[in-house]
């Protein structure tokens, strides 16, 4: 279902190398090489190598090396604006995960903003590994909709990372490990963030600490993690909480673990399938996208009048947004399922 072209003016249509802005001859997080990117993360559904120049927010500059390697890079503060070919350019925090951004496009007085993936915090809730979610007042608004069923209503997150201080306190006064599965991007720094360190020690996987280091990197405050390879002493490990990614699940990289209790942190396990499909002891509704009320927040916060859905359930938000009286339509993606793919932020 693609949104109706308006006269031909659209800021942003949809080509086969991503969403393309044809005023100012860029593309949106595409999913092909082009010669001019504007990236919304590092997220590897939305920053792919091969294109010949990279505009990001410049909290990004990190870790988007970190993935993409040597890049021609221009990194742009989040409010700053720049100009190509008539096209006003600005980025800001989108509250997804370090250096997301929302991308502002204005031109001949119409304002569209691309929102990548966002993140809009509850009540009480706070992410001190990323800006949080601004507000972008536009006429359309293109939004994400991984999270984009009624069923997806996120508990207050401080109450989630509660509940996985408990249970890593328990299996550590039990003397077992207690490893958590997490997206090494943005996730696995999330739940570093918001754990009580003080109940043991944290490893973590290879994946996990390369981005770690960029995140310290870039200021942002996590608490001392080890490599799992080099912890030698077994009474460490014992009482260790273990972040890693999904794809280490059932590898031998597990087995210097000994006797462990495994969890996995996502948006995915409010879904009790997907928990036992996982095959995990717990699981623990943790999520950076903004679940359903979120979306709505965010789109009426926009005062938008027209709305492009991407990413997710494209139909069911379409049809939600059409009876609240908004114009509105979606955008195909080659984005992959992030959730089980490993390489997103759910």
């Amino acid at each position: 279902m693609e949104p109706e072209i308006v006269n031909g003016t659209d800021l942003v249509v949809q080509r086969p190398e991503g969403l393309y802005c044809p005023a100012g001859d860029f593309y949106i997080d595409p999913w092909r090489p082009v010669e001019r990117a504007v990236l919304t993360h590092a997220h590897a559904d939305h920053a792919r190598r091969g294109s010949a120049h990279y505009l990001a927010a410049a909290p990004a500059e990190g870790v988007l090396r970190a993935r993409l390697g040597e890049i021609t890079l221009q990194p742009l503060a989040y409010g700053e604006t720049v100009e190509h070919r008539g096209v006003r350019i600005s980025l800001h925090p989108a509250g997804h995960v370090l250096g997301s951004a929302q991308v502002r496009l204005e031109q001949g007085g119409r304002v569209w903003v691309a929102s990548g993936d966002f993140f809009v915090s509850g009540a009480g809730d706070r992410n001190p590994t990323c800006a949080p979610f601004e507000p972008v007042r536009c006429d359309c608004f293109i939004t994400e909709s991984t999270f984009g069923l009624p069923i997806y209503r996120w508990r207050p997150q401080h109450e989630v990372l509660a509940e996985i201080d408990a249970w890593w306190r328990a299996n550590a006064e039990a003397g077992r490990a207690s490893v958590l599965f997490a997206y090494s991007f943005g996730k696995a720094q999330r739940l570093l963030a918001g754990v009580d360190a003080q109940i043991g020690p944290i490893v973590v996987h290879g994946a996990v600490q390369l981005l770690n280091d960029a995140y310290r990197q870039a200021g942002v405050a996590l608490p001392p993690t080890q490599l799992g390879t080099e912890v030698v002493d077994r009474a460490v490990l014992q009482r260790a909480l273990v972040v890693a990614p999904p794809s280490v699940q059932g590898t031998p990289w597990l087995r210097r673990f000994g006797d462990y209790s495994d969890a996995f942190a996502s948006g995915w396990m409010q879904l009790r399938g997907t928990r036992r499909r996982q095959g995990v002891d717990r699981g623990f509704v943790l999520s950076d996208h903004a679940d359903w009320p979120g979306l709505h927040a965010a789109i009426d916060a926009s005062g938008a009048s027209r709305v492009i859905v991407t990413h997710g359930y494209e139909a069911v938000m379409v049809r939600a947004l059409a009876e609240r009286g908004l114009q509105a339509g979606a955008f195909a993606t080659e984005y992959g399922d992030a959730a089980l793919e490993g390489d997103g932020a759910a």
